[in-house]
């Protein structure tokens, strides 16, 4: 009988107990930005605004980190990280409570962009913060579990989002249904920072930031390989930036999608996204970091345009489904190996250059967006996001084809220089 139960005995993987409790407040953020996804867009326009002002809205947090993104990096290497994401994390939940209750929108405006000041503390905070409760043997997984893990509760999140307006008792579509939900949001947004109170990261090894230079940015910028990286990244950045945050839009608009089926379709893209993300480090180890990537982008292309193109609901449904999870699988990778490749004190402001050029695009995509989509539809939007994501992926391939194959090992490849930081797309 021992030895029965022995065999049939689940082992959870032996984290140490700042480990779980990372793992705790991924799980509880990634369920609030489940829900504030998915319901957003759709508030805004249930105030009767118009699209360009649901596009404003959406730019202003990029815009707000592309200005302040490298001093934000700098005051994180200054507070630490753990801190600066306690700070940021209440923050957001009084700010987003906040938004939920004003009507002008001036301070709508205000709100949304001090909302982009903390996001961006938020974001800038987490790589460097992993790299410190992380070991080297354990880096690669809390860099794919961060991310993979708040995609997959995002299954849970949005079946519940979908359903929490019918359970508030407001009418369909109403300012007060999507308001109720987004309150939630903020709450659990909140309680994500409880468990990182708990966490005592070990302390930092090595010297003390160097102080900010321009001629040192600028230095930086001057190396081959770091435009080479950055360039893709562009690319993506701004694609995604013009479309996908409204696809909870495109789907309710194009094929009339109610809240309780948006829930299910997010429901089943967070989890595939989640599972690809997990298991991308095993297709990387197969196939090399950057022959997995552009696999699974140049595969989703095809996906983005069955979404954009195919005229029953079932298979853009099914694309929408896909695309995520192969766009997204290369990212955390990406980024683990990053922030291997810069010494300790450089990896909040190396973080912050890439995040700069990202938000380029996000800066002012969303607003393009609401502006081609309140005159000409979503139609452009898909075949200019095809566009940006097919010189992305080409760019990848082209610049870095033969790198893995000259170091020989593809776990070890670039060793010595700086990789892109992927994200969401």
């Amino acid at each position: 009988m021992s030895s029965s139960l022995k065999r049939g005995k689940v082992h959870l993987p032996k984290f140490e107990r700042h480990i779980w409790l990372f793992f705790l407040s991924v799980l509880i953020g990634g369920l609030a930005q489940s829900i504030n996804q998915l319901y957003l867009n759709l508030y805004i326009l249930s105030l009767g605004f118009d699209k360009d002002f649901m596009g404003l809205i959406g730019a202003i947090p990029s815009f707000t980190l592309l200005i302040f993104g490298l001093p934000t990096g700098l005051l994180i290497d200054r507070l630490g990280a753990r801190p600066s994401l306690i700070i940021g994390y209440f923050s957001l939940m009084v700010l987003l409570g906040a938004f939920l209750f004003a009507g002008s929108p001036p301070v709508l405006l205000t709100l949304r962009f001090l909302f982009g000041l903390m996001s961006g503390l938020v974001l800038l905070a987490t790589a460097p913060f992993i790299m410190q409760i992380a070991t080297e043997q354990t880096r690669t997984t809390l860099f794919s579990a961060n991310f993979g893990l708040a995609t997959l509760v995002g299954f849970a999140g949005n079946l519940l989002a979908g359903q929490l307006p019918k359970w508030i008792g407001a009418s369909v579509n109403s300012p007060e249904a999507y308001r109720g939900t987004l309150l939630l949001s903020a709450v659990l947004i909140g309680v994500s920072a409880l468990p990182l109170i708990w966490i005592r990261p070990a302390a930092a090894s090595g010297s003390a930031a160097p102080p900010f230079s321009v001629k040192r940015l600028w230095s930086q910028l001057q190396r081959p390989l770091i435009r080479k990286l950055l360039l893709p990244n562009f690319f993506v950045g701004f694609g995604a930036a013009i479309l996908i945050p409204y696809m909870n839009v495109y789907f309710r608009e194009k094929h009339s999608t109610p809240d309780d089926v948006l829930g299910i379709l997010f429901s089943l893209a967070s989890i595939a996204t989640g599972l690809a993300t997990l298991i991308g480090p095993r297709l990387a180890r197969r196939l090399g970091k950057v022959r997995a990537a552009v696999t699974a982008q140049g595969t989703s292309l095809v996906f983005m345009a069955l979404i954009g193109f195919a005229p029953t609901f079932i298979i853009p449904a099914m694309s929408f489904v896909a695309r995520s999870a192969l766009m997204n699988m290369a990212g955390p990778i990406m980024q683990a190996f990053t922030m291997e490749q810069v010494s300790e004190d450089e990896r909040a402001t190396v973080n912050s250059l890439s995040t700069l050029l990202w938000n380029v695009g996000w800066a002012f995509g969303p607003a393009l967006s609401g502006f081609v989509q309140q005159r000409y539809g979503f139609t452009p939007l898909f075949l200019a996001t095809i566009f940006f994501y097919t010189i992305a992926t080409s760019m990848t391939w082209f610049f870095f084809k033969n790198a893995e194959r000259e170091s020989g090992d593809a776990e070890a490849s670039f060793v010595s220089r700086p990789s892109q930081i992927a994200r969401v797309k």
